[in-house]
């Protein structure tokens, strides 16, 4: 009887025994989900700040371009930071236009005073 008795605790014991081995892999398994969205999250939260930044150089840009007098309205200083965007990426005047809506002739017009003064800090350094 005793024996029969040791035989039913140890075979109870290896059942717990392997019921905590499977419960301790479904949280570890849990852990590992919640720790990828976070990952994915800060990646995602990282990407739109530098998306942030860069708009805000090109921004900074068009202000210092446009002057203090004269105030920029939203949507043009959107469009600027659109076309800007672009063209820094090495989107052609034909490719900003035809994505835009808008004629070659406007896209040059617009972007004209901001790609002069790319290539003219260009020039300077290389003329010296």
């Amino acid at each position: 009887m005793m024996g029969w008795a040791l035989a039913i605790l140890f075979g109870a014991a290896v059942v717990l025994l392997i019921l905590s081995f499977y419960k301790s892999g479904q949280s570890s398994t849990r852990l590992e989900q919640q720790i990828d969205q976070l990952t994915f999250s800060l990646m995602e939260e990282v990407y739109q700040l530098q998306q942030q930044m860069k708009d805000l150089e090109i921004d900074a840009e068009i202000t210092a371009k446009e002057g203090e007098a004269s105030i920029v309205p939203f949507e043009k200083r959107v469009l600027l930071r659109e076309l800007i965007d672009l063209h820094r990426r090495g989107y052609s005047f034909e490719s900003i236009a035809a994505e835009k809506q808008m004629s070659t002739e406007e896209i040059e017009q617009l972007l004209a005073s901001y790609i002069k003064k790319r290539d003219e800090r260009g020039k300077d350094v290389n003329d010296i």
